[in-house]
């Protein structure tokens, strides 16, 4: 078996992008980016039939997209404690291809509830589809620092979290004029999502095997008693927790942006569907600039420092972001062309991409951090406990969202809170844990 520490195995690169040819790397990119895809192909695919195509009786359209985001995000709940045992039990990459098979299963029978139409078959499936993201998450952030050395962390998890956000993009695009096809929109749908596993199944089959980091770990089957071990773990190790509420916090700023996105357009841009992919696109393109810059700002070190200059550019183009959307004239609802033949949106665009953009050089150096100061043994089950504080962070942000817009906020209004609310939180997540700041100041002064 080949070890990651062979030099057959391993050519050390220092550019990001020359990973993607090394059988270290490369293989686990495109399964994680297939495994991305196919999830939100499949959730925006049925999330259109539902709401345009389908008359549903007990799925009311109102409350389509809700359902379908809550069924997929509570296996992280449910399960995420469970998979960071999996993790260390079994090798990181038996663990990823045991996944991508199931997918192909799913997938099978997503296939069958999109050619029927079967609501109920695609719920189950979308329910199903979070469980495989769920299990795959631990091994996929444990199977980096055992591949990569510690100056390549930051460009390894900015790559892997710019292919994510770009197959989230591709996946919903792909996913919406699939669907749309007459006559055989369903069909193409059941197709691509099948390929798309299919693809990332034999990915995963061309990744370095690897042993397992604790194959004596007895499972603890119980989620609730395991969750509970796995956030006292998480606990105990100060700069650790620090970081995995900072990246919890992220994904609560990022869901709200992304959750009002429609509403956005339509309501106080004035703009069709089209304007509301534009603004996914820009946050997506965004996300992904911002990761890959992580490698160059970084100067080929996992540097904390990074995180507050995320953090202050995420508040400052929120707040810019209300400014320049509040008070827009009003005009009937216009495409694409006639959106950015505006020059007055053009900040608006401007805000949006550099918002995400500084949203990813926030966040890879967290996710780099969370490996190198975790013990081997223990990333995959620090990772389990990321994601369920995710999962309770992305459900607090749609509740919050809601109530205040009951509270007759407008959408500019919210972003302006959040943006605000951001300064408070990461500030105090820095200053429990001072080492950011003085690695941010340290940063400015090029040490």
């Amino acid at each position: 078996m080949t070890s990651p520490t062979d030099d057959s195995f391993i050519q050390r690169e220092a550019n990001q992008f020359a990973l993607l040819n090394q059988r270290r790397f490369g293989p686990f990119f495109w399964t994680q980016f297939c495994g991305a895809a196919n999830d939100n192909l499949f959730k925006f695919a049925f999330t259109v039939m539902v709401t345009y195509q389908l008359s549903v009786s007990w799925l009311p359209v109102s409350l389509a997209g809700l359902v379908i985001g809550a069924l997929f995000i509570l296996p992280y709940l449910l399960f995420s404690a469970t998979s960071g045992q999996l993790a260390e039990k079994y090798s990181d990459t038996t663990i990823m291809r045991w996944v991508k098979n199931c997918e192909i299963a799913i997938m099978l029978l997503a296939a069958v509830g999109f050619m029927t139409q079967q609501a109920a078959v695609l719920l189950a499936c979308t329910f199903l589809m979070g469980l495989h993201s769920t299990v795959f998450g631990p091994a996929k952030y444990s199977y980096l620092p055992r591949v990569l050395d510690e100056h390549e962390l930051t460009g390894g998890n900015g790559m892997t979290e710019m292919g994510t956000f770009v197959a989230i993009l591709l996946g919903n695009v792909a996913g919406g004029l699939l669907v749309a096809i007459p006559d055989i929109g369903h069909a193409s749908v059941a197709v691509a999502c099948v390929a798309v596993a299919v693809f990332g199944r034999w990915m995963s089959g061309r990744m370095p095997a690897l042993t397992a980091t604790h194959p004596n770990e007895a499972i603890n089957w119980n989620p609730i008693t395991e969750t509970m071990r796995n956030l006292r773990l998480a606990r105990a190790n100060a700069k650790v927790f620090q970081t995995l509420l900072g990246i919890s916090w992220m994904w609560f700023f990022g869901a709200v942006f992304l959750s009002q996105f429609p509403s956005f357009a339509k309501e106080v841009l004035h703009g069709d569907a089209q304007v509301a992919s534009l603004l996914l696109v820009l946050f997506s393109v965004g996300i992904g600039a911002g990761s890959l810059l992580c490698e160059y700002l970084s100067r080929g070190r996992v540097e904390m420092g990074l995180s507050p200059l995320g953090a202050i550019g995420m508040t400052l183009f929120a707040v810019d972001l209300y400014v320049a959307a509040s008070n827009l004239p009003v005009s009937e609802l216009m495409g694409v062309s006639a959106f950015v033949a505006q020059s007055a949106h053009w900040r608006i665009m401007a805000d949006l991409l550099l918002l995400s953009l500084f949203t990813g050089i926030y966040s890879v150096p967290m996710y780099a951090l969370i490996q190198i100061e975790s013990k081997a043994h223990e990333v995959a089950r620090i990772i389990a406990a990321n994601n369920i504080i995710n999962a309770i962070f992305m459900i607090a942000s749609s509740l919050i969202a809601g109530a205040m817009l009951s509270a007759g906020l407008s959408i500019p209004d919210i972003f302006l809170w959040t943006g605000v609310a951001n300064a408070a939180v990461t500030l105090a997540i820095f200053m429990a844990e001072p080492s950011y700041l003085h690695r941010f100041a340290a940063w400015l002064r090029g040490v």
